[in-house]
């Protein structure tokens, strides 16, 4: 990675995307030193131009951006960073500095909940419960929810048929935990279905 730090008196946009759910969450700066500081510790941190230091998101708030990867722009003057926030990115308490709330990519989040609880294996968790039964168990679970959300579909209660397609999605990424699959595996067969 060739950064071009000669522009702007040595710092470079850096836009902020959530590594899940992909909706941008802030832009910042960094000079060589954020950058070298960010990649050695593994948390976004800044060059502030108020402060003129620099500035590890969450220092103060424990809001943290943990960095899953940094790619450059076809310039070599701007950097995003995919990182998973731990806690509000923005000051005001919003999940994003642009005040988009959206609940758009959430399934990325719930697939790496879900793998964290089949990981941890945590005391009561339904989740690795139902995952330790096996394939079978799995698929006849993912089978019920469709069977019930088609039962909801010839009714008039959309928050019922809201519920059972929320309970069917859930259970359909633990189907694929099972078969060492992720939700992104079945985006890329319908993005080559749509060409």
């Amino acid at each position: 990675m060739n950064i071009d730090f000669t522009k702007n008196e040595g710092l470079v946009p850096v836009v902020i995307q959530h590594a899940r759910t992909l909706q941008v969450l802030m832009l910042g700066y960094m000079n060589r030193e954020a950058l070298e500081k960010t990649r050695a510790e593994g948390k976004v941190t800044f060059f502030s131009r108020s402060k003129q230091r620099l500035w590890t998101k969450g220092e103060t708030s424990g809001n943290f951006l943990t960095v899953e990867e940094i790619q450059v722009d076809c310039d070599n003057d701007t950097l995003l960073i995919k990182a998973v926030p731990q806690g509000p990115t923005c000051h005001t308490g919003s999940t994003s500095c642009f005040g988009e709330e959206t609940a758009r990519g959430f399934l990325y989040e719930l697939e790496g909940v879900i793998e964290q609880r089949i990981s941890e294996n945590p005391e009561g968790s339904y989740t690795a419960k139902l995952f330790s039964r096996g394939v079978n168990k799995v698929a006849q679970k993912v089978g019920e929810e469709a069977v019930e959300l088609v039962i909801e579909a010839k009714d008039d209660n959309l928050d019922l048929f809201k519920n059972e397609a929320a309970d069917l999605l859930y259970h359909f990424l633990i189907l694929l935990k099972t078969k060492k699959l992720k939700l992104e595996d079945i985006e890329a067969i319908l993005v080559e279905r749509h060409k």
